[in-house]
């Protein structure tokens, strides 16, 4: 599923248009990125939790020349599905 997928399933499904389905969607993006930019968790119950994970430094190879180079240590985010998703992708 594509934004302007989503967009208009948020529309259909909280009867508002597609405007405001996308300013919705926007803002919640924007909020789930400044919490995690601030070092903060998302948790949206039964559905899962937005993370910051500490990434260590690694040795790593130049796919082109097989040299190896040295990976800085870096924070990336991450996402722990919660109970009601995993069961809702499991469904048999």
């Amino acid at each position: 599923m594509k934004v302007n997928e989503l967009v208009k399933y948020i529309a259909e499904n909280a009867n508002v248009t597609q405007i405001e389905a996308k300013a919705t969607l926007e803002a919640m993006l924007k909020g789930i990125t400044e919490s995690l930019s601030k070092n903060d968790n998302v948790t949206l119950v039964g559905f899962g939790t937005f993370q910051v994970k500490d990434r260590a430094a690694r040795e790593g190879r130049n796919p082109k020349t097989g040299e190896t180079i040295q990976i800085k240590a870096c924070k990336v985010p991450g996402f722990k599905a919660g109970k009601g998703l995993k069961d809702a992708v499991n469904k048999k």
